[in-house]
This record gives C-alpha cells, structure tokens and sequence, in this order.
C-alpha cells in the first residue's frame, strides 16, 4: 500500500504559484487546499497543479444542511482526490447531528470521491464519545483523523476510550498528523522531548490507522502534516515571535511519517 503525504497550504505565505512550486520541490504527492480562503483564482491553481502533477484534497466547513450542496459543488469544482469537511456543530443534539449526516450522506454517498468528516473542536466530532455514537448509526461515515482536537477536548491522552479510537480507526480515510496536548492542538514543536509521551500516543493511532488499511487491501493512505502559523503555532508574549519555524516543523513531521510508514 502507498502512502501519500500532502502539504496543507494553511500558513505558507508568498504568491500561490511560490507555494505551489514549493510544495513540488519539496516531494509531496499532493496539497491540501481550503478554496475559499485560499485560492482567489481557480484557473491559476488548476494549471499550477496540472504543471507540478499535484494531487488535491479539499476542505471546507459544512455548518448546517443548507450549506450541504453549496459546499460539494465548490470543492468538486477543484477535481479533489478527497474531500474533508469539517461538518455539523458541536452544539448539535445527537437528534439533529443524526438528521444533518443523513442529509450528507444523501448526497455524499452518490459521489465519485470519498469525502471525509474531520475529529475537529467546535464539530460535530468535536470528542470520541459523541463521535463513536453516529460511527456507529451510520457504518458509511468515513472520518479524517485529527486527534490533536480530542487530546485537547479530553485534557488527556484518552486512554480511556480505546473501544472508541479502534472504531474510529477503522473509519478513517484521511489522517491529519498534528501532535495535540492536554491543553492545546498543536505542541510547539513535535521533536521536542517534553511531548515524546504525546508524540508516541498520535503516533500509534497513525499506526493503527494504516494496519487497518492493510487489512482492508485499500491501495492508498493519505497524509497530511497539518501544523498552522500562529495561534495555532506558539509564540512569545509582547513579541507575538513564533517560537519554531512552521515550514521546518512540517518537513520534519513528514520525515517522521515516511519513517512511521515505511
């Protein structure tokens, strides 16, 4: 099985082309984009993707019903390989989430492309317990899995839900490989020896998501080393200074990956 790694957009600065080209030369498969925040003219991205033989995954938030075919024709527009979506509210009862997934799944279920729901605070999978309910209403969800929100949403490495995460695990199609703490999305920086503990933790789960891609002979896992600028990034009172440089905090977490996967 491939394993492809996608460089997230988010954060990089300069010209579009400067971050395409980037992305190229840096050995991605691929770049995970949010259209509607990131790209001002889609002519200009598709022929920089087409240059650079790209690969897309496209993300959007996909709040309430209404938004639900708005959204899909948008993101379909950028020919993706997978679309991610941040679904639902996290304030959602689990009546209304169960009518909002049935109303995506309406639609979802007849593309051509998977699309994923992400593990993301303020979401309708905002934690694992709530999740593990509507993975298991409905078998067809697929999820991106972004646990660095659960660590954060728990104030612990959830230990204690390992029912759910072997669930979840085996729904997942997508991981984003951000490494979250008790009290935070994002560490400073995931080498650093103070997070080992919670490096290992997310790192297992990775593990465990491509065993469980093994297993069901799927050709291909995608990857993305989704680390943000600031707020997400730490920085210095009164300077707002990052305290790592992003682009270096990515490639070494794709180093890791390849090494994780390998």
């Amino acid at each position: 099985m491939k394993v492809e790694i996608y460089k997230a957009l988010w954060g990089m600065t300069g010209s579009l082309a400067s971050q395409i080209e980037q992305v190229a030369a840096a050995g991605y498969d691929g770049v995970e984009v949010w259209p509607e925040f990131q790209i001002a003219d889609g002519d200009e991205f598709r022929r920089l993707i087409e240059q650079t033989s790209l690969k897309v995954i496209a993300a959007a938030m996909m709040p309430d019903i209404a938004s639900i075919q708005p959204v899909l024709d948008r993101l379909q527009a950028f020919d993706p390989v997978k679309i991610n979506l941040q679904s639902g509210r996290d304030s959602m009862t689990l009546d209304e989430g169960s009518t909002f997934l049935e109303a995506v799944l309406t639609i979802t279920m007849r593309l051509p492309i998977p699309v994923l729901h992400e593990t993301h605070r303020g979401k309708v999978f905002y934690a694992p317990w709530t999740t593990a309910i509507y993975l298991k209403r409905f078998p067809e969800v697929r999820i991106t899995a972004d646990y660095s929100h659960w660590v954060n949403v728990c104030e612990r490495l959830p230990l204690d839900q390992a029912d759910v995460l072997q669930l979840a695990n085996a729904r997942a199609g997508h991981i984003h490989g951000r490494v979250g703490y008790e009290e935070g999305p994002q560490v400073p920086h995931p080498a650093a020896p103070e997070y080992a503990t919670q490096l290992e933790w997310h790192e297992s789960q990775w593990r465990a998501i491509y065993d469980a891609h093994i297993a069901s002979e799927s050709d291909t896992l995608t990857f993305t080393p989704e680390y943000g600028p600031p707020a997400y990034l730490h920085t210095l009172p009164y300077t707002n200074a990052p305290v790592a440089d992003l682009w270096e905090v990515c490639q070494w977490a794709t180093d890791r990956a390849r090494q994780l996967f390998a």
